[in-house]
């Protein structure tokens, strides 16, 4: 059960790289590093998680046999905070794009010389 959710994550994240390197529209190249974003996400939760974990917060024993892994949560949520940031900034550049070249193609934008 766990390899094949191994393998849609990487599925996820091939279809996010297709996106970002064989699109020629802005927004579906963004949508593609969202969703490449969102497959890395899962995997960091997905190799943290354990069947019938206990939090590492409440124990009411001192046994720590099954506790669950919290630093790759407080990753995601990092990476959460970051992916936004970055989501934002390239919806900003691609705003931009269009309001100078009128067009999302990045294949009709030829004037990107700097």
């Amino acid at each position: 059960m766990t390899h094949t959710l191994y393998i849609l994550c990487l599925a996820l994240f091939c279809i996010g790289l297709y996106c970002i390197l064989r699109k020629r529209n802005i927004i579906k190249i963004i949508i593609g590093v969202i969703i490449s974003e969102y497959a890395v996400n899962l995997l960091f939760i997905l190799v943290a998680y354990r069947m019938q974990g206990r939090s590492p917060i409440y124990s009411p024993d001192a046994a720590i046999e099954n506790m669950v892994d919290a630093l790759p949560q407080a990753v995601v949520l990092t990476s959460i905070v970051i992916g936004l940031a970055t989501t934002a900034l390239l919806i900003a550049i691609a705003m931009r794009i269009y309001e100078k070249y009128k067009t999302f193609d990045i294949t009709k934008i030829n004037e990107l010389r700097g």
